[in-house]
């Protein structure tokens, strides 16, 4: 087999890989198929998968390499990244104590483009990921990177990404774990803003 091919399947691996294990973006997504609709928690899951094709991509144009020669930029990055997690924090945290009402009812939704910019800016607001993916570019592929990996290796991870958190809000949307969530909103809310708030704090003060 190609080598190139192999280094692919390899990365796809590895961005598999980091997509399962929880984090913000996971939380978000659970929340959100628990709490709303299925539309607006696959806006989410295709807002979180453009954010992760963006990382890829810059990384591949050695934005890796500037974050680490640039400190006050990465800094700057991560502070306002960890600011926005405590901002999602706060909101899920605070959430409306009301029980909502699904199907029998009219609910007010949030747009489905607002739900994408959340998912978006969600997995934007970690610049690590920029620097795992440098790292994990840098320690399979060669130096000298062929053309068409600028658009495959962004076009995968925006896939893989997109199919994971899509089987999470399909799976979290079904009728027995929402009505399951629904009983003890206040809780959840209250643990996924802690969670959440905890996330923001690390990567604000992680060296």
């Amino acid at each position: 087999m190609d080598s190139a091919i192999v280094s692919v399947l390899t990365i796809s691996g590895v961005i598999a890989l980091g997509a399962m294990s929880p984090g913000p973006s996971f939380i978000l997504v659970a929340r959100t198929a628990m709490s709303s609709s299925l539309k607006n928690s696959l806006a989410v899951a295709f807002g979180m998968g453009t954010g992760c094709a963006f990382f890829a991509f810059v990384a591949l144009l050695g934005l890796q390499s500037l974050l680490l020669t640039v400190p006050w930029l990465y800094m700057s990055l991560k502070v306002g990244g960890g600011l926005y997690l405590i901002y999602l924090a706060f909101k899920m945290f605070f959430a409306p104590k009301r029980t909502l009402k699904f199907e029998s009812e009219a609910v007010a939704q949030r747009s489905l483009s607002r739900s994408f910019y959340i998912g978006l800016m969600t997995q934007i607001s970690n610049p690590n990921t920029a620097l795992v993916f440098g790292g994990i570019f840098a320690a399979i592929l060669t130096q000298n990177i062929a053309g068409w990996m600028y658009i495959v290796l962004p076009g995968l991870a925006f896939l893989i990404d997109l199919i994971w958190y899509a089987i999470v809000a399909c799976l979290l949307s079904a009728p027995v774990p929402r009505n399951y969530y629904m009983r003890f909103k206040i809780y959840f809310d209250r643990l996924g803003g802690v969670v959440m708030g905890l996330l923001g704090l690390k990567l604000i003060f992680q060296k």
